[in-house]
């Protein structure tokens, strides 16, 4: 069975055709979050390109630190170390996206139709099948690594899934389920090394411009009625859509516009 077969080095590495990306593999078994790991390789003088995969997270996190559910021999948990200088921690969020990109391209070439919700979601048939998470360390204002982190849901039992998360659960699902045969894991982690290093190649040489088009037609909140909950008050209004700095554009009630950047989202409609 696929869903047993555990990751392998050299089977990801014989699917590779990057660049920058691969340069190094570190495949653990367990590890509290690849992310953790990755950083820790980052501050050791890990060079750019770096990947960490494990076969399972203890600690796997989403967004705001909601657990992201990583159990073992079935999914891809996987960071990859960028080194990106010129980069301002501003720009870092739309450099980001690169993530959300590399995963939906990787997904779409197994003939499924996936979507983006900002920030960091990808769903299939409206159920969230992966999510993405950045780190940064700065030094003087500027991005002295980040980290893009990436957990996909590929062929994890529905019934598991649905306990670890609850409520969450019930608007999240697997590629497998969704295909309705196993996903290889190998040949999915390459995959998505090879769209990421295209994305990254692809900012390095055009800027943000092409990142935030390709965004905008994977995007799917444009229009819709959201409640932005924050520190504050709680915001309701419609999602204008994304501006040059990856922000969230939501215009209120009363007509007023918001930029979203770390508040919580939730659709209403």
């Amino acid at each position: 069975m696929i869903t047993t077969r555990p990751l392998s080095i050299e089977a990801i590495r014989r699917g590779l055709r990057t660049t920058l990306v691969g340069r190094r593999l570190d495949l653990f078994g367990e590890v509290e979050s690849t992310n953790k790991v990755a950083h820790d390789l980052a501050c050791s003088g890990a060079e750019e390109g770096t990947v960490v995969l494990a076969e399972a997270q203890r600690l796997g996190r989403g967004r705001h630190g909601q657990l992201w559910f990583s159990p073992g021999g079935v999914n891809l948990h996987a960071s990859v170390l960028f080194r990106e200088r010129r980069l301002s921690l501003k720009q870092a969020a739309v450099f980001s996206f690169i993530a959300g990109l590399a995963v939906a391209d990787t997904i779409k070439a197994l003939g499924l139709h996936p979507a983006i919700k900002w920030p960091n979601d990808v769903l299939v048939n409206r159920k969230k099948v992966a999510g993405t998470l950045v780190d940064c360390a700065t030094r003087g204002g500027a991005v002295e690594f980040l980290i893009l982190g990436v957990g996909v849901n590929l062929n994890v039992d529905q019934g598991a899934l649905r306990a670890a998360l609850g409520e969450h659960g019930i608007g999240a699902s697997s590629l497998a389920a969704i295909a309705g045969h196993d996903i290889d894991r190998n040949e999915f982690a390459a995959a998505y090394l090879n769209h990421l290093d295209g994305w990254a190649l692809r900012y390095r040489a055009d800027g943000p411009a092409p990142v935030l088009a390709a965004w905008h037609d994977r995007e799917i909140l444009g229009g819709r009625r959201v409640l932005v909950r924050g520190d504050g008050s709680d915001i309701e209004g419609r999602v204008q859509g994304i501006d040059e700095d990856g922000r969230l554009i939501v215009r209120d009630v009363q007509g007023h516009p918001h930029a979203i950047l770390t508040e919580e989202v939730r659709v209403l409609d």
